[in-house]
């Protein structure tokens, strides 16, 4: 065996040994509700609905950040947003579509508790011609983002999900209750 074919062979077997890209652990879906009303409609025709990120049945990011860390022993050094998506429940009243709530871009963030500070998270544009009532957003979210204080607010989940969006024209006048759901699913990796 030549020195070229025992270095490539080397490369291989280090490269597998590390587990390639494969995440350590999957998040079981993370379902935020949120509820949108004529009443959150602000002047500029924009609703900002916003919700702590622990505060569902069985804190599913909770469960998550704790499988990781009892797996490494520690935090992970990357999280990445494999889905984000939206949702408008069939119990919604007086709206059937995403589209009759919202109209223009549809922006999540994650804003830190204390901090105050905000990070992009993943976003979306509807209009008129979105039909349905679930929509795929695009992940923005970067752990590499989170330093210090706010990586520790991150794991610990002091931290609220915020939904800002573009309301649709005739939203408040319809007087609807629009049941939001957004669900992230979070893969995490050494």
């Amino acid at each position: 065996m030549n020195r070229k074919t025992c270095l490539a062979l080397l490369l291989v077997t280090s490269l597998a040994a590390c587990g390639g890209d494969d995440p350590i652990s999957v998040s079981a879906p993370v379902g935020i509700n949120l509820k949108a009303e004529e009443g959150d409609v602000k002047d500029n025709n924009v609703i900002s609905l916003e919700k702590g990120i622990t505060t569902e049945s069985g804190n599913p990011w909770g469960a998550f950040i704790t499988d990781v860390e009892d797996q490494l022993g520690g935090p992970p050094a990357d999280i990445k947003l494999s889905k984000l998506e939206l949702s408008l429940a069939a119990s919604s009243e007086g709206v059937t579509q995403l589209s009759e709530v919202f109209d223009g871009s549809v922006d999540v963030q994650f804003v830190m508790n204390d901090t105050g500070n905000f990070f992009a998270v993943a976003d979306v544009a509807i209009d008129a011609n979105t039909t349905g009532r679930t929509i795929a957003l695009s992940p923005s979210f970067d752990f590499g983002d989170y330093a210090a204080t706010d990586l520790d607010k991150l794991l610990n989940g002091s931290f609220k999900v915020v939904l800002g969006a573009t309301a649709e024209a005739g939203f408040k006048a319809l007087k609807a209750k629009g049941e939001l759901q957004l669900t992230f699913t979070f893969a995490a990796y050494e």
